[in-house]
Order: structure tokens, then C-alpha cells, then sequence
């Protein structure tokens, strides 16, 4: 087989990946907390060729495959909602959860609610850990941005604490597992979970009645789309003219 066929293919199969990773990145460029993912490239292993009458050895590639798909943890813009229950980071940090198998998940924040059983949870369910008891009478629920949490009830003028949300963060994001639904769990390469109050020892502080916006960049994706379009139309041209190639060489003896 004409190595300039299977190299080409790598390169439409490495820029299709391109291009469905852009295609995810322009879906969700409302979604709030979105990070967007970016895809690595590399190159295949060389192959040793012999050439020449002097035994010279030549390298020669193999194409390029996946690096990694990875997500972006820049911050998004935090923007002002009003609704006591919506919870941003402003900065580094995640908030830890319970999954639905009861291991631990981590989140960027989001809309919270009150689960049936007075425990703050993200909107999908998933409760806070350590879990924090605000009450299904709650009148008043606030956060402060170093975590605390404040809770007064119905018939009640004072606030009590309530608990306390802690952040935590990874060594590596770009290591960090997208679960969807703005919820992400470590791997091997993000590290284990790094635990510490808001505020404190590089972590970012909680923004209650906001939102952190898409870290998507309209522009940027637009620019990579166009990118890898021409470089998949130009492994497509690699093919076209290797197939022409072959052909010629098939005609010789006609």
C-alpha cells in the first residue's frame, strides 16, 4: 500500500476529530460553565527505511494521531443573575458532590437547590459534600464568599451557619474527566483532589447570584474550524494524488 494513502488518512481522521471537538466547543457557547475542549496532536512512530547503495537509513513518519482531548479550565465572565441559588467560583477551585454511584464528582458551580431531604444539591441532584442542611423551610439562604453558609428560617429574624462549602483543586485540570453536566472526576494524570477554604492558599472565592459564562470564544473557534477544514481538504489532495499516482503506474504496460 502507498504509504502516502494511510498518512493522509490519519490526517482526515485527526482533523475530523478537529473539527467534532470545535463543533461541541460552538454547541455549548451558552452553556454556563462550560469549559471548552481543545484536541492535541502528535506524530506516529518513525519507521526505519533502507536507501541508497552506501546503507543509509532514513526515518520516514507514520501520520499523526490524538494527543489528548482535553478540556480548557480558563475562567469564564461571571455574570449577574439575581437568583439567591445560583453559586459561581471567581477563580481557582471546584465544589465537591456525590455522584449518583456515590463517589465523588466536582463541579464548577451552577444552580443549587434544596433536595427533599433540606440538603443543598446541584440542580441535577447531586448533594454537596460535606453535606450541608439548610432545612426545607428556609426563608433566607446566603453564601458568603469565603464558603460559609447562613440560613434563616421561616418565623426566625437571625441567620444561622449552617455549614460550610469547601473547594477544591487539581494539580493538572487538563487531566480532569468530563462527566457532563458540569461535573468532572480526577484521573492519574489531574492528581488527587487538593482540599482548602475559600479564599485561602490560592483558592478562589464563592460569588453567590451569579454564574460563570462559556469560556468559549466565538472567534477563536471559528479561526480553528477554518484551520482544520484546509487541512483535512489538504490530506484529501494527498490521497487524490497518490490514487493518481497508482493509477499511472498500473497503466505502464498498457
Amino acid at each position: 500500500m502507498n504509504d502516502a494513502l494511510y498518512i493522509a488518512a490519519t490526517g482526515m481522521q485527526a482533523q475530523q476529530k478537529s473539527v467534532d471537538t470545535i463543533a461541541n466547543n460552538l454547541a455549548n457557547v451558552n452553556t454556563p460553565g462550560f469549559k471548552r475542549g481543545k484536541a492535541s496532536f502528535e506524530d506516529l512512530v518513525y519507521r526505519g527505511l533502507q536507501a541508497g547503495q552506501a546503507g543509509a537509513v532514513v526515518r520516514q513518519g507514520s501520520g499523526v494521531g490524538i494527543a489528548s482531548l482535553a478540556k480548557v479550565f480558563d475562567a469564564g465572565e461571571l455574570r449577574k443573575t439575581d437568583q439567591p441559588l445560583d453559586l459561581a467560583i471567581d477563580g481557582v477551585g471546584f465544589i465537591e458532590v456525590t455522584a449518583a454511584d456515590g463517589t465523588s464528582a466536582y463541579s464548577r458551580g451552577g444552580t443549587l437547590t434544596v433536595d427533599r431531604d433540606g440538603l443543598l444539591a446541584t440542580a441535577e441532584g447531586y448533594v454537596l459534600k460535606p453535606g450541608i442542611h439548610v432545612g426545607t423551610d428556609a426563608a433566607e439562604i446566603t453564601i458568603l464568599p469565603d464558603g460559609r453558609v447562613l440560613v434563616r428560617a421561616t418565623g426566625q429574624s437571625d441567620a444561622a451557619e449552617a455549614g460550610r462549602i469547601d473547594l477544591v483543586r487539581f494539580a493538572d485540570t487538563d487531566g480532569l474527566v468530563a462527566l457532563g453536566g458540569n461535573l468532572y472526576r480526577p484521573s492519574e494524570k489531574s492528581g488527587d483532589a487538593i482540599y482548602g477554604k475559600a479564599g485561602e492558599d490560592g483558592m478562589g472565592r464563592l460569588a453567590q447570584g451569579k454564574a460563570e459564562a462559556s469560556n468559549v470564544r466565538l472567534i477563536d473557534e471559528m479561526v480553528g474550524l477554518m484551520a482544520a477544514q484546509r487541512a483535512y481538504e489538504s490530506s484529501v489532495k494527498v490521497i487524490q494524488a497518490a490514487d493518481e499516482m497508482l493509477a499511472m503506474s498500473n497503466n505502464l504496460r498498457k
